[in-house]
């Protein structure tokens, strides 16, 4: 069966070649697949990835609910009146301990453990790695996301036929610098918005990534690079997984680097930290990018 492929394809073993690429599809769309990773996050460790994911969605409620942290966003998510078909696990990954006390909060198996582990190492050098990409591709010097935390998110979308045509999770933007989403390969829904406001579909494609910018991305090109609103909705029967890493800069200030600010090119928003700007959004609800407009210089 042909592959369908409707946002740029950047091709990680074709650097630097596939630099300008890689900032157009950060100009015109926010988002990208993936491709050629594998050297880092294999299949192999893909795959086992989901078994597991599988199996720790199959706990009990009394189990799941274990999951808990001290940041929103960083625990158990139960279905709600907003995303009722939705639920996911949350933890820290920036460091082994954060991903060990996940593991010890579900009491998981030793092996289930071993390939959490490995998995979240492998995403966190591919944001290190495409992060740098990025910022070399847009000429800037010195970038580092040493010390930015990434969250991790294991999600379940509780589809059935019932369910069919239904939201899986409503439009919103990723408040943060980027994210890295190893999506469903069987099951359909993700649908990504582009410039015209039209929601495309992203089809399956296995061995894949989907790479999303967030508002922080946007911010700190100075409004060059796109944030993009993306949902998921219910198009088939069956139970829809996926795995996200969120990379953000914690308390640094986020603001637009000298290269990118000039005469033509005035700043536009004014610094902020990335905790700030997350509270600004869950206070105004404003979970679709509008939440940047607030921090324009000159609106």
């Amino acid at each position: 069966m042909a592959i369908k492929c409707s946002i740029p394809v950047i091709d990680l073993e074709d650097f630097p070649a596939q630099s300008s690429k890689l900032v157009q599809a950060g100009e015109e769309w926010g988002c990208f697949r993936l491709v050629n990773h594998h050297n880092i996050l294999s299949v192999t460790l893909m795959s086992d990835m989901k078994s597991v994911v599988q199996s720790l969605q199959d706990f009990p409620p009394e189990i799941k609910c274990r999951n808990t942290g001290i940041i929103h966003g960083s625990w158990y998510i139960t279905p709600s009146l907003a995303n009722p078909l939705y639920e996911a696990f949350g933890l820290y990954m920036s460091c082994p301990e954060d991903v060990n006390f996940f593991c010890s909060q579900l009491n998981v198996s030793p092996s289930q453990r071993e390939t959490i582990n490995k998995y979240t190492k492998a995403v966190h050098e591919l944001l290190v790695e495409i992060s740098g990409k990025l910022a070399d591709a847009l000429g800037i010097s010195g970038f580092t996301i040493e010390g930015w935390p990434c969250l991790f998110r294991i999600n379940q979308f509780n589809f059935a036929k019932e369910t069919i045509g239904s939201s899986g999770f409503k439009i919103h933007t990723d408040s943060g610098f980027l994210a890295i989403v190893q999506d469903d390969e069987g099951v359909s829904g993700l649908e990504v918005m582009d410039k015209s406001g039209a929601f495309i579909p992203i089809d399956p494609w296995p061995g894949a990534l989907v790479v999303n910018l967030g508002d922080v991305a946007k911010a700190w090109s100075n409004g060059r690079l796109r944030t993009v609103k993306h949902r998921v909705q219910c198009k088939e029967g069956s139970s829809r997984y996926s795995i996200a890493a969120f990379l953000g800069p914690s308390n640094q200030i986020v603001e637009a680097p000298p290269e990118l600010v000039d005469d033509a090119h005035p700043r536009l928003y004014a610094p902020f930290t990335f905790e700030d700007y997350r509270n600004l959004r869950f206070s105004t609800k404003l979970n679709d990018g509008e939440a940047l407009n607030l921090l324009l210089i000159d609106p």
